[in-house]
């Protein structure tokens, strides 16, 4: 597993430091919050009608490195171009690099139960979910710390390092066999998820959520900069967040089997969050940033565990893959319409909008989550029998 987890954590480093680097780089370079967003919704947007498809062919293929590996490679030549490129072409760029996007978590997480087999599951899912944290602690910190001390050039080349890592730690990781039951159908895992009420439930709450945490990486940086520490600063407070985020994950992981956890996380990590547009100071946000993460914690695991126990073998990459495209093409949106929302709203208020879209994203998983009502004629034949 250690070869596993380090091509998964690198390539998930890479990930995360894309928001924070396209963000520093093209505001440094255009000074243009519009265009910034319109990058970072190219990158996530394409994952929408990437990943269904991709999701299903990994069920029934031996090659699931093969992609894995195209990704990567994919990444690191788009993130060289957007240095080398004009400002404009950073839209068509970021989106060749997110065309394979979903398969950074899907494409390797659903490795998990295969390679760790059913004795080490929960471990392995907790240490994965730690994989994530960890690249997500990272990411923002060394795309920050980069572009402060180096240049923003040097944070988005970074990205495609660690691209260039992962591709050689895939080639330690075990094959994984294909499903036994061949590749499914494109839609079998949507419908699989719309029909099981507990992965409606927070197959609905995350994407809403993740519509509204397009808004946030712009929003913030503009906020850290109205603080008096520079827009930079915006990726150490992501940074404090995924802190708080692992210590809960570790001393919460019991937690991880229950997928309402999912929806009670959302919603504490959205009443924090709405109170980060009241912080006067960098030193108060810092904290403010320590508690949210430790609220949202344990949602990612639980996500995980939710998918793989209420998901048929055949199907978990499907499920996955076609839970982050959902997640992805939602954040592309709302990156897309940040610079329309900063001419309405202040950035504070922006902030304040993310955190009140939480804690709807988690009342509205809830409603969905109940099963279908029986109909009524049946439901009265029920009644008459039981009397």
């Amino acid at each position: 597993m250690r070869a596993y987890y380090t091509a998964a954590t690198l390539a998930r480093l890479g990930d995360e430091m894309v928001a924070t680097a396209l963000t520093f780089f093209l505001l440094a370079r255009t000074n243009d919050p519009a265009l910034t967003g319109v990058a970072l919704a190219a990158y996530a947007l394409p994952s929408m009608l990437t990943g269904p498809v991709l999701g299903s062919w990994l069920d029934g293929t031996r090659h699931r490195r093969a992609v894995l590996a195209a990704n990567q490679i994919a990444l690191a030549a788009s993130m060289v171009g957007v240095v080398v490129a004009p400002g404009w072409a950073a839209p068509p760029l970021a989106a060749i690099a997110g065309l394979a996007l979903p398969m950074t978590s899907a494409g390797f997480s659903a490795m998990v139960p295969k390679l760790a087999g059913p004795a080490r599951l929960a471990r392995a899912n907790s240490f994965d979910s730690m994989s994530f944290s960890g690249a997500a602690i990272a990411g923002p910190a060394v795309a920050g710390g980069l572009a402060k001390v180096v240049s923003p050039t040097g944070a988005v080349l970074a990205i495609a390092a660690a691209a260039a890592g992962s591709l050689v730690a895939l080639a330690f990781v075990a094959p994984v066999p294909p499903s036994p039951h061949g590749r499914q159908p494109v839609l079998t895992g949507l419908r699989h998820m719309v029909r099981t009420p507990e992965l409606r439930a927070v197959t609905v709450a995350t994407t809403l959520s993740w519509g509204a945490m397009g808004l946030l990486i712009v929003a913030l940086s503009l906020r850290t900069e109205q603080l008096g520490v520079g827009r930079d600063s915006a990726g150490f407070v992501l940074t404090v967040v995924e802190i708080g985020c692992v210590v809960t994950n570790i001393a919460l992981i019991r937690l991880q089997g229950r997928w309402w956890v999912v929806l009670a996380s959302l919603a504490a990590y959205g009443i924090v969050l709405g109170g980060w547009s009241l912080a006067g100071t960098f030193p108060v946000l810092l904290a403010l940033a320590l508690v949210a993460g430790l609220a949202f914690g344990p949602e990612f695991p639980a996500l995980l565990s939710a998918r793989q126990r209420f998901s048929p073998p055949e199907l978990l990459s499907q499920v996955g893959a076609t839970g982050a495209s959902l997640r992805l093409g939602a954040y592309a949106l709302g990156a897309a319409l940040v610079g329309p929302l900063l001419t309405v709203f202040s950035a504070a208020g922006v902030i304040a909008l993310v955190g009140g879209m939480q804690v709807a994203s988690a009342l509205v998983g809830w409603a969905v989550s109940r099963p279908a009502r029986v109909p009524d004629a049946v439901a009265t034949t029920g009644r008459r029998r039981s009397v």
